[in-house]
């Protein structure tokens, strides 16, 4: 999976070519913040649907083809788009940055946001002049044409990539870059405006689907029982460690100003796993891992909705279509992570028969 970019070897000519252009850039006057150094920032990467709310545009695009497309896009482009399911979370991770900002000037251990889309460059000032109009720190782009753009998410350093498309998510994870799909929720509710507020599933998002198989093939018994006998040894990591790690590491920041308690990044599991039965493993593979989470909620098999009703996240992530639909029921944004062997299930019930092993 992608890690945040910490330790990365310097190579001289880079170096000089980013130094002397920042230094360009910093001498030139402008209050906009600048993009902080890729090796160094937590790369979001979400694309332009999540981003903004574009179904008008993508009926024309499904009904008339791409030429109407794009001419819509140019006869409107000084109308702003309206916010999509991203765009509350987009906000959020900027609102970290400006008190990062705040408590070390110099760092460039960032949120770094970047629009990954795959609209052609003549879309591209409609998408910026929206940005504009939110006042979004958004500098990079990647505009491919219509051609998919996972192939430039290693390029671009990403520790997360977001989308509409679960194709595109599929072949990120694929890649081993964490990606998840979002989905719009069903009503709109009040999100925290100083804090990021991000919420895991456990098993095939943060950890290995190592134990969900044996649920799935086992049943809970012999779960409880191999959770037991390897209480001990910590759980492979899943798609999105990496994300966890690098929400870890900013926080870090935050504590070393003795800012734990006013931290703007909360991060939450909400597992459907049981504390008493199979809980304990779960704690130690993070303890080993060098991770937090802020909050740990164990529902037994209850159903996440009511509880992510009362944290309000930004964005919460789970493997199961289920457990996702239930969320946006009670306005919860929810992504799905397309991981694991719960993709051959929904609701408990098996809808594609696993490969045998050979």
């Amino acid at each position: 999976m992608s890690e945040i970019k910490i330790e990365a070897n310097d190579d001289i000519g880079e170096e000089k070519d980013w130094a002397a252009a920042k230094a360009f850039f910093d001498n030139l006057k402008t209050k906009t913040p600048r993009p902080p150094k890729p090796k160094y920032a937590v790369t979001i990467a979400v694309s332009s649907r999540t981003l903004f709310n574009m179904v008008a545009e993508r009926k024309i695009y499904e009904e008339q083809g791409l030429e109407k497309y794009v001419a819509h896009q140019v006869e409107h482009e000084n109308e702003p788009l309206m916010p999509g399911v991203s765009f509350p979370f987009v906000k959020a991770l900027m609102t970290v940055n400006s008190r990062l900002r705040e408590l070390y000037p110099d760092s460039e251990e960032l949120f770094d946001i970047v629009l990954m889309t795959n609209n052609h460059a003549q879309v591209g000032v409609r998408l910026i002049n929206s940005i504009n109009h939110y006042n979004l720190t958004i500098e990079r782009f990647c505009m491919t044409g219509g051609q998919s753009p996972i192939g430039y998410l290693k390029a671009y350093m990403t520790n997360l990539y977001l989308s509409k498309d679960p194709e595109k998510v599929t072949e990120a994870i694929e890649e081993g870059i964490a990606a998840a799909t979002m989905f719009t929720s069903n009503k709109e509710v009040e999100l925290c405006d100083n804090q990021l507020r991000v919420a895991f599933d456990g098993d095939a998002v943060l950890f290995s689907d190592e134990s969900e198989i044996i649920v799935k093939q086992g049943g809970l018994d012999k779960f409880f029982e191999h959770e037991k006998e390897f209480e001990n040894k910590a759980l492979a990591k899943g798609p999105l460690k990496c994300f966890l790690e690098a929400l870890g590491k900013l926080q870090k920041k935050f504590y070393a100003k003795d800012e734990r308690l006013t931290c703007p990044i909360r991060t939450f599991l909400v597992t459907a796993r049981s504390a008493a039965s199979s809980g304990a493993r779960v704690l130690k593979t993070l303890r080993s891992w060098g991770l937090e989470i802020d909050e740990a909620l164990f529902l037994a098999g209850a159903p996440k909705g009511p509880l992510l009703e009362k944290i309000k996240p930004h964005i919460f992530f789970d493997d199961q279509m289920f457990h996702v639909e239930g969320a946006n029921e009670l306005g919860t944004i929810a992504a799905h992570v397309p991981y694991g062997i719960g993709q051959k299930y929904h609701k408990g019930k098996l809808i594609e028969q696993p490969q045998k092993e050979k």
